[in-house]
């Protein structure tokens, strides 16, 4: 039997899991690190931390498979995207903590961008919107802020990458200085079309092309571990973000196929084949992964409130003790009684972008409960994500045949039919919903012929299928009485 490992780093935590030939999981190992909170708005993670935690959980995984390490055919990078770090090129000593995807400390350069009128400049390049979220800025912040830094920075001294090409680095004993074509195009300093670096963006954030990795394919032998880590010399076969590794672990290989993953928040991702979609509705245009030189493009969407959102109903109204109660209290009625939450508790993402709407609970009377409010819980997520996927439809131009799924949240019954329902569409669950190492591990095997394009697709399993059980008027009737919900959280703030 032969084994490949995925090491999954992501924003709170390190993992590695060990998957066989089969694709079945064989051993997890996962290790929480430290958050650092400098000042409101800024989130950071120690470098050392982040490798410490990942180097461990490997060693761990490896010790529970209980396997020998000659049989782990490559091993497989996943990773939180737009984290960006800079380190010594010698040393591989870090400059600075890392600056986390969640930071917003970048927020007036963007803003600078967007007045000196570069915001059509960089969506036409890149498929991005000029965010603080994106690489690029983070990385102007450490260089505009450290005058040795950047010196250093001209003179080739020093590397920046994101969280994969940073452990790469490490794992490789310092041999590679590369990352992925989908990691790169989160940066924000990555040209879709051409697939290179962008000579214009680097001037405009004043980028030294010195700092920059060397760009490779998604699934493809980028070095050898360092043989001090396991005792042996064992290819790392793939770098790729870790919700274009879901997309990949959902095998959504082909046109039009999308996946939800639903965590704090939902990322969605549809899969456009060889054609960057531009998007009308606020999504942006990113990669989905590439093969042998063969770029694949998506369009991706975010809910920033979702899990988060029974979180709230937990720890702040205290109205359950745990997630999964939720589910109970929502299956209690035999409908939402007219009760609707928007949790724009962060203002509203795609295809609204309103910053200053705030959250709402609407429709309540009398005899409504803590049950409706549950259930209206629940089913603002799936309407959030209703209201992303009807942007990519008609950005894309073709209805969503089926929607796969994964995530903490796929285990609430309720809100998996519930999707399904406004929808008008299945959804779909896998059997193994830790797809975001699966595709790590998927594009690792691949790269090392452990599998062939066939092979990957039959590891994909379905567990189970939601169809629609709503009418087309009673869908349309939840979806326009959500709409008129969310009329009244926008614009709320209004300084």
């Amino acid at each position: 039997m032969k084994y490949v490992a995925a090491l999954d780093q992501g924003t709170t935590s390190s993992r590695c899991i060990i998957f066989d030939e089969m694709g079945q999981i064989i051993a997890v190992h996962q290790n929480e690190f430290r958050q650092i909170y400098p000042q409101p708005g800024w989130v950071e993670h120690d470098p050392e931390d982040i490798w410490s935690s990942q180097l461990d959980s490997l060693k761990m995984a490896v010790e529970k498979a209980n396997i020998d390490v000659k049989d782990i055919d490559a091993i497989g990078i996943t990773n939180q995207r737009e984290t960006t770090l800079v380190w010594d090129r010698e040393s591989g000593k870090c400059r600075a903590n890392a600056i986390v995807w969640q930071c917003r400390r970048t927020a007036p350069i963007i803003e600078q961008l967007k007045t000196d009128g570069y915001t059509e400049e960089i969506a036409r390049r890149t498929g991005l919107v000029p965010d603080a979220y994106f690489s690029g800025s983070k990385l102007k912040w450490l260089l505009d802020n450290d005058p040795a830094l950047r010196a250093d920075a001209q003179n080739g001294k020093v590397c920046f990458g994101t969280v994969d090409s940073y452990l790469a680095y490490r794992f490789t004993g310092g041999a590679c200085h590369v990352t992925d074509a989908t990691n790169a195009s989160r940066t924000m300093l990555f040209n879709l079309k051409t697939q290179t670096w962008d000579a214009e963006l680097m001037r405009i954030l004043d980028i030294p092309s010195a700092v920059l990795p060397e760009v490779k394919d998604t699934s493809c032998v980028i070095g050898l571990l360092d043989k001090s880590i396991l005792g042996r010399e064992i290819p790392i076969a793939s770098l790729v973000g870790d919700q274009h590794a879901a997309l990949f672990g959902q095998a959504c290989f082909e046109s039009g196929m999308a996946k939800n993953t639903y965590g704090t928040g939902c990322f969605l991702l549809m899969n456009t084949g060889s054609e960057i979609v531009r998007s009308s509705n606020g999504l942006v245009s990113t990669m989905a992964w590439r093969l042998d030189g063969k770029p694949t493009y998506a369009l991706e969407g975010s809910v920033f409130v979702a899990g988060a959102a029974v979180q709230w109903l937990r720890d702040e109204l205290k109205l359950i003790q745990s997630a999964s109660e939720s589910q109970y209290l929502a299956e209690s009625i035999p409908n939402n009684g007219g009760v609707y939450l928007v949790p724009a508790f962060t203002g509203l993402g795609a295809p609204y972008w309103d910053m200053y709407a705030r959250g709402v609970l609407v429709g309540l009377t009398r005899g409504s409960g803590r049950a409706h409010i549950a259930r209206a819980v629940l089913e603002s997520i799936a309407f959030q994500s209703l209201d992303v996927l009807e942007a990519m439809q008609h950005d894309y131009g073709t209805p969503i045949k089926a929607l796969r799924v994964d995530g903490g949240a796929t285990a609430n019954d309720f809100l998996m039919q519930f999707q399904a329902n406004i929808l008008g569409a299945e959804v779909i669950k896998p059997k193994i919903t830790e797809t975001t190492a699966l595709g790590s591990a998927m594009l690792a095997g691949r790269a090392v012929g452990l599998w062939n394009d066939t092979e990957l697709k039959a590891i994909w399993k379905s567990e189970r299928a939601y169809s629609p059980a709503f009418t087309p008027y009673e869908a349309a009737k939840h979806i326009n009485d959500w709409h008129r919900a969310v009329e009244r959280a926008k614009n709320w703030v209004d300084d």
